[in-house]
């Protein structure tokens, strides 16, 4: 059965799988149009300026679903403690328990981070900060806090590398486990 798409935002999410599957550089146009269904010129009414134009908004909508279910849990929760552990369970979710690589962090490995290096850095900074933060409120000394976030971020990052390579997600899921676990490092004192 044939995919709907009548609006613009309806093609983001098969965009998203596509330069997941492919990077930005590897992603055709004639993949893209495969995998939406969509004609080139109806590719170019939703996005006049192309590819590029794809890609920004495929990091918008990673951006948005970041902030709402990841960033303003930490920076919101009343008990940081569930806060962090919240964010845990989206990741999860969002990353499908390893077997979806991360959008941005693929973007950062090669020659397209220069070309969205902004918005890499603003994805990566906003969830240290939040988490952080978070950490903060949750007992964690200011430099253990940033730290513990800093090694959690690149621990998320590098366990959906690592399930991705040996084609194991149970990776993932154990990594995460251990992570979330020296998110109660700081409370134990």
């Amino acid at each position: 059965m044939p995919r709907e798409i009548a609006e613009r935002r309806d093609v983001i999410p098969v965009l998203g799988e596509v330069f997941r599957e492919h990077g930005f550089a590897g992603s055709s146009l004639s993949e893209i149009t495969r995998r939406t269904g969509l004609g080139k010129g109806s590719l170019y009414h939703f996005f006049p300026d192309g590819k590029t134009e794809m890609a920004e908004a495929v990091l918008d909508d990673v951006a948005n679903w970041f902030e709402t279910n990841v960033f303003a849990v930490l920076r919101e929760s009343r008990d940081p403690g569930q806060g962090i552990a919240r964010m845990f369970e989206e990741v999860d979710r969002y990353f499908r328990s390893g077997k979806r690589i991360c959008l941005v962090g693929a973007f950062a490995l090669d020659d397209t981070r220069d070309r969205f290096e902004t918005r890499v850095n603003e994805y990566f900074t906003a969830w240290t900060r939040a988490l952080a933060d978070a950490l903060k409120r949750n007992g964690f000394a200011a430099r253990e806090a940033r730290e513990t976030a800093e090694d959690i971020v690149a621990g998320i990052q590098g366990a959906l590398v690592l399930a991705r390579s040996q084609d194991d997600p149970a990776v993932f899921t154990r990594v995460l486990k251990r992570l979330r676990e020296r998110t109660t490092a700081g409370t134990d004192q």
